[in-house]
C-alpha cells in the first residue's frame, strides 16, 4: 500500500522508525508548517494487524493515516509450525515474513511455555520452518519427592527410587498426551504483548 501519514514534527523520528520496522520504504517527505507529510510503501500485512494503534501511540494521538492499494508484490513468506512433543499442532501455525520468522518463533514458543500447564512428564515445545527447528523450550515435569521417606543409610536405595521414577516418566511420555488450554490458541492471535 502507499501510506500517507500526517503528523507533528516532534514525532517524525518515531513515525519513520515505526514504518521502517514494518518493512516500509520511504517515498516522500514534505513539511507544511508544524506538520509533516510522510509517504511510505508498506506491505498490507504489516498495516492490517496493529499499525494504526502503534502510529497513534508513537505520535501521542496526533498522526493520521491515509492509504491506497497500489499493487501486489511478491515476497518471501514462511510457515512457522509448532510441535508439541513432536506432534504438529496445526491451529498454532503462523505465516510470517522470512526475516521475522526467527523472532516470531521464539515469541510463540516462550508464550506457549508459559501457558501449557506442567504434566507428569517433560513437554517439548518446538518451532519449525520446513524441516529446520528454530527454537525449543521444555515444560519441566512435575516430580514427587520419592526420597523423602528414605532417611540416611544407603545411597543406593535413593538412586534406585529415582531411577524407578525416571523409568515411569519415560513410559508415561510414550503413551501420554498433552492437554493444551484454550488460552494458548488465543495467545497466538495476540500481537506484541
Amino acid at each position: 500500500i502507499r501510506a500517507c501519514i500526517l503528523g507533528p514534527q516532534e514525532a517524525v523520528g518515531s513515525v519513520i522508525s515505526l514504518c521502517i520496522e514494518r518493512r516500509g520504504l520511504q517515498q516522500d517527505i514534505s513539511y507544511h508548517g508544524r506538520q509533516v507529510m510522510l509517504e511510505f510503501d508498506i506491505p498490507l500485512s504489516e498495516v492490517v494487524l496493529d499499525f494504526h494503534d502503534q502510529l497513534k501511540s508513537v505520535s501521542r494521538g496526533y498522526a493520521s493515516l491515509d492509504y491506497e492499494l497500489i499493487d501486489n508484490r511478491p515476497t518471501s513468506m514462511v510457515k512457522v509450525d509448532i510441535l508439541i512433543n513432536g506432534d504438529r499442532v496445526d491451529p498454532l501455525a503462523v505465516l510470517v515474513h522470512k526475516d521475522q520468522a526467527s523472532y516470531r518463533a521464539r515469541e510463540l514458543v516462550s508464550r506457549m511455555r508459559k501457558l501449557i500447564p506442567r504434566q507428569m512428564f517433560d513437554v517439548a515445545i518446538q518451532a519449525v520452518v520446513g524441516s529446520r527447528i528454530i527454537t525449543r523450550q521444555t515444560v519441566k515435569a512435575l516430580r514427587k519427592n520419592v526420597t523423602a521417606k528414605c532417611y540416611g543409610g544407603d545411597i543406593t536405595r535413593k538412586r534406585k527410587l529415582l531411577e524407578k521414577q525416571k523409568q515411569g516418566k519415560k513410559r508415561m511420555k510414550q503413551i501420554g498426551s498433552v492437554s493444551i488450554p484454550q488460552e494458548a490458541f488465543l495467545s497466538v492471535l495476540k500481537v506484541g504483548d
